[in-house]
């Protein structure tokens, strides 16, 4: 007779499988597995949130994901629990001023170092999401592809910058009403591009984003 497993049992094991990076490090002798991820990089506007989470090991988290697969509701609950249940927890904010003059990939990887050094608990093993980082003090890494859906570090990561970063532009929302940005989070859909065409660019625009950028070198918009 086969027993049908419960919604929260299946929830369990899939989280579990969340783990198995995790438990590799510890099985060679790692102590503290820190995962890394950001929220923002694609936005045409505002700093980019860069977040460090240390999970408990196997930590059951209901529903733990990519952040980009949960909805705000569930984003919000998770993103309580992590911040009560983390080992340690940091994140931080990589200006539109540091984005223009260092370029997305170098913002990113900069914002990730620092992510990792506010941390309260020292990691000696960093998880990242497809991002190569290089230690000098002994810590290990190793880029996962997809690792925000593969590992519960990276996932607990994603969430964390996604709730700040939408904190974020529900102010910037605020300050600019005619962008939506409580809606595409700067992100660039025809809502955005609309509201560009009609208002020009905020102060918080990247510069060397495109569609940006290309309007500012032709001159058909100034910031």
């Amino acid at each position: 007779m086969t027993i049908k497993k419960s919604k929260e049992d299946a929830d369990r094991e899939r989280v579990d499988q969340l783990y198995i990076f995790e438990r590799e490090a510890r099985k060679a002798g790692y102590n503290l597995t820190a995962g890394v991820d950001e929220a923002g990089r694609g936005s045409l506007v505002g700093a980019m949130v860069v977040a460090a989470v240390i999970l408990p090991p196997d930590l059951y988290l209901p529903k733990l994901d990519d952040s980009k697969k949960l909805s705000a509701h569930v984003r919000e609950k998770l993103y309580d629990e992590i911040v009560a249940s983390a080992i340690a927890i940091s994140s931080v904010r990589v200006s539109v001023e540091e984005i223009d003059t260092l370029n997305i990939y170098q913002a990113t990887l900069s914002g990730m170092y620092r992510a990792i050094q506010a941390l309260p608990q020292r990691p000696d093993y960093v998880l990242t999401d497809a991002m190569k980082l290089e230690f000098q003090n002994g810590i290990k890494s190793r880029s996962i592809i997809h690792g925000d859906a593969l590992s519960a570090s990276i996932a607990a990561a994603s969430i964390v910058a996604k709730v700040t970063r939408d904190r974020m532009t529900d102010g910037w929302a605020k300050t600019y009403p005619q962008y939506g940005f409580e809606r595409n989070r700067g992100y660039g859909t025809k809502e955005h591009f609309d509201a560009i065409k009609n208002f020009g660019f905020t102060p918080i625009h990247r510069k060397t984003f495109n569609p940006v950028k290309s309007m500012i070198q032709t001159g058909e918009f100034k910031i």
